[in-house]
């Protein structure tokens, strides 16, 4: 070997060795930041004839089929916590039978004013008592509906702010991989770029799950696990607009909500046919289109029967046929074809309800009663009692044809939501096992620090090694010119 090509060697080795500290010192500071993957220095031989080594470039490490199932995981994770936190909050505003206020309660509370009242007719506060229990029951049916209709149309204002997201995130990937392209085609470094590109497709691997595909100079396309192309290319344009209330009579298949459209072309929102299925997006609309509405309707079917009890035929010999009982569908008798929302629209009779100029008295003596009757015949107020508890079969709701009385019934929804809430909150926590376990395995392939302090240390001797030979060559060629 020359002093010259000994010479080349050398310095190519200290080239090689401060580019390799750089790298290693690029992932000691980048250990904790999200979307970072490990660098490697690629290194090569001169080639024939040529001593020393040639740096080659940096590599990206990064598992892609481990990142693709981890985003999987991540949406699913995502699609089920929606879905459970509905389920609490729908549990909490139902309430349990010894929770103040509760719909349970109210129920308890006006079947035993009524026993009561029935037990000493002639007290009017017994009378105007039972009246207040019956208006509270009524109220209580009215705030959980509306409070079911509130978290509808919470969903549908955070279905509005996901799509815009969405297109955010898709527009970003698609400038990300334009300027990784022009990088590549300049031979300049792209890593910083594809870090950057993998964190936004994380965010947007939670509200969509996508699948990724390589395309030619460093570019991606993003398709969902159902077949549609959110980006190749060009991104797509999701569009959804919202509504500003949610009614319980307004429903997509209804055609009064909206749904989803990918390039203007609609697309189910949510289901196995749904393109966009398993993410934050698909659970939202799970939310507005099957579990509030499926609430909506048990709710409903518990108004109906509360009305229907109190608006048989004969309970009550002074009301005319055709007109309202103790509760009415918003002061008028209950219509069975306009069940939908009937329990945001139940209130108490205005005959018997004294806020409204009606008679406390009527309670006993009978709704179309003119005048007080005798102040100690409880025969009503007995039967309206007896009406109450009586064990009837819900006529829809789907809760089952069980007869129960009207406690039995919602007791019945209550369990319905818990069991609902409790499979929900098992799937949550099978999908953040599943994704834990996949982050966990992804982390350590990630930097690993004292990996990269043993590095430094290999570095430290080969630059070390490589300006020693420099200073003998050195020495060599001092030696040389005094001779």
């Amino acid at each position: 070997m020359s002093i010259s090509s000994a010479l080349s060697s050398a310095l190519s080795g200290l080239t090689a060795s401060s580019r390799n500290a750089q790298v290693v010192s690029s992932n000691l500071a980048n250990a904790l930041t999200p979307g970072y993957a490990t660098r490697e220095l690629e290194l090569s031989t001169q080639g024939p004839g040529r001593g020393g080594v040639r740096v080659q470039g940096v590599i990206r490490k990064a598992d892609a089929g481990l990142i693709g199932d981890r985003r999987m995981a991540d949406a699913s994770l995502a699609y089920s916590d929606v879905q459970a936190g509905f389920m609490a909050d729908l549990e909490r505003l139902t309430g349990t039978p010894d929770a103040p206020g509760s719909l349970s309660s109210r129920v308890s509370v006006f079947e035993a004013s009524l026993v009561t009242a029935a037990a000493k007719p002639e007290e009017e506060t017994r009378l105007q008592a039972a009246v207040q229990r019956a208006g509270e029951l009524a109220q209580s049916l009215n705030d959980l509906s509306r409070q079911i209709q509130n978290l509808r149309t919470e969903a549908e204002t955070k279905i509005e702010r996901t799509v815009n997201d969405a297109n955010t995130y898709l527009g970003q990937v698609e400038a990300l991989n334009a300027r990784i392209t022009d990088a590549t085609n300049a031979g300049h470094p792209t890593a910083s770029f594809e870090d950057q590109r993998r964190v936004v497709i994380d965010k947007l691997a939670e509200l969509i799950p996508v699948r990724m595909a390589p395309r030619d100079n460093g570019g991606v396309a993003l398709y969902t696990p159902g077949g549609a192309a959110l980006l190749d290319g060009r991104a797509s344009e999701l569009g959804f607009t919202a509504s500003n209330v949610v009614m319980p009579h307004m429903t997509l298949a209804g055609g009064l909500l909206d749904g989803l459209t990918i390039n203007g072309i609609d697309v189910p929102p949510s289901g196995d046919r749904s393109p966009v299925d398993g993410g934050r997006l698909a659970g939202l609309f799970e939310l507005r289109d099957r579990l509030a509405p499926d609430a909506q309707t048990q709710l409903d079917a518990i108004a109906r029967d509360l009305v229907t009890r109190f608006q048989a035929a004969g309970l009550d010999a002074s009301r005319p046929p055709g007109t309202p009982g103790l509760f009415t569908d918003a002061g008028g008798a209950f219509d069975p074809v306009d069940e939908i929302g009937l329990s945001g629209r139940v209130t108490v009779n205005l005959a018997v309800d004294p806020d409204q100029g009606g008679m406390a008295w009527r309670l006993r003596d009978g709704l179309g009663a003119a005048a007080p009757g005798a102040a100690g015949d409880a025969t009503l107020l007995q039967a309206l009692s007896a009406a109450f508890s009586a064990p009837t079969a819900l006529t829809s709701g789907g809760l089952g044809s069980t007869q129960r009385d009207i406690s039995g019934h919602v007791s019945s929804m209550a369990s319905h939501f818990g069991q609902k809430r409790l499979t929900l909150d098992q799937t949550v926590a099978f999908a953040t096992a599943h994704q834990a376990g996949l982050r966990e395995i992804e982390l350590e392939q990630g930097v690993d620090t004292d990996a990269e302090m043993q590095k430094l240390l290999l570095i430290e001797q080969a630059y070390s090694a490589n300006a020693r030979m420099i200073r003998v060559i050195d020495d060599m060629v001092e030696t040389l010119l005094r001779i």
